[in-house]
């Protein structure tokens, strides 16, 4: 696998000192660090994202002194403000960097910092090139003097004289084993392996792209089949998915819900020939989720179902993503039939660095304990009309629910140049959640649950109107998918928080009373900072408001329920 880790590294130390010198915010160096930089580092096979947090920093708000990149074990820290992790640090002058294995300042007491370096020091053996001294020169400032107290081994690059880019992966995967040791030691597991970079994994290895190329390869994969979405509704499926692997879309027939999955799961290298896709056809009369996972028959023997066969090929192959798509979901009540597997969903939890969940079939049916894996994905499609059934809120609170009405018959102009785009193939990590709990997000990014948090707060106090209002499940799953937006840069703030208002708050509201025409105008006035005139047709000004989607959606509710007497988000 190649890499070009030692280019990144040196453009920053020949770019940070005259970036330093212009405005902070926005600088590109600052994304290039955080993003592109971090992006190579989880493309290595031995940093898999579900064990490892990659963080790159140039400053909060203004330029640091020393600029760092920290690899951290989640089941150690996912935070550089607390316990022990491989960091990057640049000298201020940008004539050194640092490969450390070192601690955090913040919280950390200096005896405490001492003694597990000195642990640490212990655990390595002779023949290791790290250093164990205290020679490590950062800088003059007290940032400098705290990283550098805060090191326990350490391998020096002069500027200069970078090694090859060989030499900087190895280094670093001696840092990593270096690492994994000190926690094997401290918790009593595996023994030290050195030399271990003639593991290869290589071989599992899928292609890694940052969230903004894979977006783009996924929206060029889909266009040049002859179907035409805009790439922001690209960009809401992928972040939903990536929230939570449960994922519902909804809209009036033929309006290619079922051809989107299918060419998002394809552009990844997932279709039904490999077995990482799978179309599974609801049936009217399911009752049960027997016909989904399977059941015993007469003879004591199980019978797999559809669900149980994707289940079973997703946890053999770890490393990559599965589809499953439930086709005209609500033809049965969903309830019914997947009320196990929504139980299930909700049980993920971290267990050493990876994400499981409670069993979903037991041994004595299923001859075996068979778990719900995190590389699974499962989306339906559903069709609101006389036909169908209606969602509960038990439903609605596990799904993000993508409206597919916006229809352009006249919009040709993506025909004319229509060039064939090859599948890539990705591993599992680009659409696994790194975030399960507000606690995970909150020790990455407390800001973004502060913004959220805001603004769910003013909706809030209007839904309770109605008791309406949105519990924590809700607001942790909107916080992840902000989150992943912000981590990515794929859309403003605004743009992500109107479509989560509009999938996992309007389709909860439903009524026929003066109490939901006025929790309808409260919103509107969240969403527009106007008041609703009641007039044949609101005319929303979508560049001027603060979110446009889901106020247009307020003004279809309200007029539906002054021409109907009831509306509903799913009415058509």
């Amino acid at each position: 696998m190649s890499s070009n880790f030692r280019d990144k590294l040196n453009r920053i130390m020949n770019q940070y000192l005259p970036a330093k010198r212009e405005p902070f915010g926005g600088h590109p160096l600052g994304s290039f660090v955080r993003n592109e930089v971090t992006a190579e580092i989880n493309n290595l096979p031995f940093t898999d994202p579900s064990n490892y947090v990659v963080t790159g920093s140039v400053g909060q708000g203004n330029w640091a002194s020393v600029p760092w990149i920290a690899i951290m074990n989640r089941k150690i820290t996912t935070s550089t403000q607390r316990g022990y992790y491989i960091v990057y640090l640049f000298s201020e002058d940008m004539e050194s960097v640092y490969l450390t294995l070192a601690q955090g300042v913040t919280e950390t007491s200096k005896e405490e910092m001492l003694r597990i370096n000195a642990q640490i020091r212990k655990s390595i053996p002779a023949s290791s090139k790290v250093k164990k001294d205290e020679h490590i020169f950062l800088g003059d400032s007290k940032k400098a003097r705290d990283y550098a107290l805060s090191t326990a081994v350490y391998i020096h690059y002069a500027a200069d004289q970078l090694p090859e880019e060989s030499v900087i992966i190895s280094d670093l995967q001696e840092m990593i084993h270096i690492y994994e040791n000190y926690i094997s030691i401290n918790n009593a597991r595996i023994p030290y392996t050195p030399n271990v970079e003639k593991e290869k994994v290589v071989e599992r290895e899928k292609t890694y792209l940052p969230s903004i190329h894979l977006i783009e390869h996924i929206y060029s994969y889909i266009k040049s089949k002859g179907f035409y979405y805009p790439k922001e509704e690209v960009i809401n499926l992928f972040l939903s998915l990536k929230t939570k692997p449960f994922v519902i879309l909804s809209g009036i027939s033929g309006t290619g819900k079922t051809k989107m999955v299918q060419w998002f799961a394809e552009s990844l290298g997932a279709n039904e020939t490999n077995g990482q896709f799978t179309l599974i056809p609801v049936r009217p009369d399911w009752s049960d989720g027997s016909d989904l996972l399977g059941y015993v028959d007469i003879k004591g023997e199980f019978k797999e179902g559809p669900l149980t066969k994707a289940i079973k090929a997703a946890i053999d192959h770890p490393d990559l993503p599965y589809f499953v798509l439930l086709d005209e979901m609500n033809l049965a009540r969903v309830e019914y039939y997947f009320s196990d597997i929504l139980s299930v969903m909700e049980s993920r939890r971290w267990e050493d660095g990876k994400v499981v969940s409670s069993t979903l079939l037991l041994k004595e049916v299923a001859k075996e304990d068979i778990a719900l894996p995190n590389n699974l994905y499962v989306i339906g499609t559903v069709n609101m009309d006389e036909t169908t059934h209606p969602f509960s809120k038990k439903v609605l609170d596990r799904a993000n629910t993508i409206e597919f009405n916006r229809v352009e018959l006249d919009n040709l102009t993506f025909l004319q140049d229509l060039q064939d785009v090859d599948p890539v193939e990705i591993g599992q990590r680009q659409l696994s959640s790194k975030y399960l709990h507000l606690k995970d997000l909150y020790l990455v990014d407390p800001k973004i649950i502060e913004q959220v948090t805001g603004e769910l707060v003013k909706i809030n106090r209007s839904l309770q109107l109605i008791n309406a209002h949105i519990g924590y499940r809700v607001r942790d799953e909107i916080c992840f998918y902000l989150a992943y937006n912000k981590e990515g840069e794929l859309m403003s703030f605004k743009k992500a928080f109107d479509h989560c208002i509009l999938q996992k708050i309007l389709p909860r509201l439903s009524g026929s009373d003066s109490r939901i025409d006025q929790l309808l105008r409260e919103l509107y006035v969240i969403f527009t900072n106007t008041e609703y005139q009641d007039v044949e047709e609101s005319r929303v000004d979508e560049q001027n408001v603060l979110y446009p989607k889901s106020a247009l959606k307020v003004v279809e509710m309200l007029r539906r329920l002054r021409a109907d007497g009831f509306t509903s988000f799913w009415i058509s």
